[in-house]
């Protein structure tokens, strides 16, 4: 073990690299069943309807999106080696998740807008 007051038993590390896998694979098993779901009462709806189906859609695939990147996140952090490392992927997180949820306002508002145009479904 190096003298670096910010050194993490490798035990540690592990164990945190677990509990994010499972995690992860946790949150994927709740969003298979939130798109069957989704599918299931896709399927009752009429088209009038539709366009709530597209925006639940939108919604959902950013969850997807954004918790997975939260995830990446997580991974990098744990195998961080100081706290200027860990700063550094804070920020560079947040820099482009800033411009994924800017990117994902824009989208979904176009769907929004699209569902409550008459003519358009």
């Amino acid at each position: 073990m190096s003298n670096s007051p910010f050194e993490i038993p490798n035990e540690l590390r592990d164990f945190a690299e677990r509990s994010v896998e499972q995690a992860r694979k946790a949150f994927e098993g709740f969003l298979t069943v939130a798109q069957r779901a989704t599918g299931v009462a896709g399927d009752a709806t009429n088209t009038s309807q539709s366009g709530a189906k597209s925006v639940s859609a939108h919604v959902l695939a950013y969850t997807e999106q954004n918790v997975n990147a939260a995830f990446d996140l997580a991974h990098k952090l744990v195998k961080a080696k100081d706290p200027q490392e860990a700063l550094a992927l804070q920020s560079e997180y947040m820099k482009a998740q800033l411009a994924v949820l800017q990117n994902q306002a824009k989208e979904l508002s176009a769907v929004i807008q699209k569902s409550v145009t008459p003519g358009s479904i």
